[in-house]
């Protein structure tokens, strides 16, 4: 039988209290992650998780970079163990956090291209034969980029969480927030909240729903997206994230205000927001030039 400090065991009762706060995809990925430690130290004979120091840790993400573990991976491996181990400390089964000593891997920044603005206008405005799922699909549509939701937060919306002209959130790490809604998405949200009787299930609550009356999922919304882009003959593949980064770069070339886009966006840290759009850095620059009182040229005194 495993020890109170045993690893399976606290991996186990980590995952539980995680589960009261996190959302099913976070659990499972974290899950993944965790497993894969278990795994690594099954094999060394390392079942008690008060052993887990850095050297072991260091050594468990070496080999997982060396079996080809994406660098975003990894960092999300680092992610679950520096959280695991809080918990540990927590619990008094370590003294410290032994991930804060491990660096963390870098990560190529892979950002989905934006779309032009023209053509996501031609696309949103192209007709569709108004049934109530075509209506649905153009009030997702108008939401995601209007005002930048992330996947997660668009499938999570309830018929209560509609305000006037705002939408309220739940973002990552259960963080709230209010976005505005647009005035295109607001008249095609209100289109729909007057056919989706004709589809929702007694008593559902979820804003959008599928064919059987019932909540949206992840999956259904990717691939209807993606239908939608070969039907309106939109010549690019298109996914809910790859919205939501032109939402926040067409909208940070318009106002140029950073820390208004990464209010909207519910990024915890500005840089973030930097990496997650493309900054007009000439646009920056020519402000810096103009603004900075060290940047400003004075006539030189002959």
């Amino acid at each position: 039988m495993d020890s109170p400090s045993g690893l399976s065991t606290q991996v186990e009762a980590y995952l539980g209290k995680l589960a009261t706060h996190a959302s099913p995809a976070t659990v499972t990925a974290y899950r993944q992650d965790l497993t894969a430690l278990q795994r690594f130290s099954e094999q060394r004979g390392v079942t008690d998780a008060a052993a887990l120091d850095t050297a072991f840790l260091r050594t468990f993400l070496g080999s997982e970079r060396s079996r080809g573990l994406a660098p975003r991976s990894l960092a999300r491996r680092r992610a679950a163990l520096s959280r695991f181990a809080d918990y540990l400390v927590q619990h008094h089964v370590l003294a410290d956090n032994p991930v804060g000593l491990l660096r963390t891997p870098k990560q190529p920044s892979h950002l989905p291209r934006p779309l032009d603005v023209d053509a996501l206008s031609r696309f949103l405005d192209t007709p569709h034969d108004g049934t109530s799922l075509a209506i649905r699909d153009q009030a997702m549509l108008e939401l995601f980029y209007s005002s930048g939701l992330r996947l997660a937060e668009l499938a999570a919306l309830d018929l209560g969480h509609l305000n006037a002209h705002h939408v309220r959130v739940m973002g990552k790490g259960s963080k709230p927030r209010q976005v505005p809604v647009g005035k295109r998405a607001d008249q095609a949200l209100k289109t729909w909240l007057t056919c989706r009787p004709e589809l929702a299930a007694a008593g559902e609550m979820a804003l959008f729903v599928g064919q059987r009356g019932r909540r949206l999922g992840h999956r259904g919304i990717q691939k209807r997206l993606a239908q939608l882009s070969v039907v309106r003959g939109l010549p690019e593949h298109l996914h809910p994230h790859r919205l939501r980064h032109s939402f926040a770069s067409h909208l940070l070339e318009s106002s140029q205000d950073l820390r208004a886009v990464q209010e909207l966006l519910g990024h915890a840290n500005l840089s973030t927001t930097q990496v997650y759009t493309r900054l007009d850095w000439q646009h920056l620059a020519e402000s810096y030039d103009a603004a900075h009182p060290r940047a400003k040229r004075r006539p030189t005194r002959s």
